[in-house]
């Protein structure tokens, strides 16, 4: 493999990881008695909140609920990771 093969790879784990992450992000905001300063929530939300933040800037939650802001950022880093497989096949020898 080579090296531009790999390091593509990599980002693309790095991606799909990061994506798991939000989902996770996702699926734990809907129980409000959560205490978001515990240590692994709290490493959770520093991980992911700037990243959701970007989109929430230009798509404020509706009716105080927030679905789109995290579900176009979890479609972004899936539309990435399929840009880098893709690219990545490119490199294989």
């Amino acid at each position: 493999m080579s090296p531009v093969a790999l390091l593509l790879t990599t980002l693309a784990t790095f991606l799909n990881i990061y994506m798991v992450l939000l989902i996770i992000r996702f699926l734990l905001s809907w129980f409000p008695n959560l205490n978001w300063y515990d240590p692994p929530l709290s490493i959770l939300g520093q991980l992911t909140d700037p990243y959701i933040n970007f989109f929430r800037s230009f798509i404020p939650p509706i009716g105080g609920i927030d679905f789109i802001s995290p579900t176009i950022a979890i479609l972004v880093l899936q539309l990435a990771a399929g840009f880098l497989t893709g690219l990545r096949s490119q490199f294989l020898y």
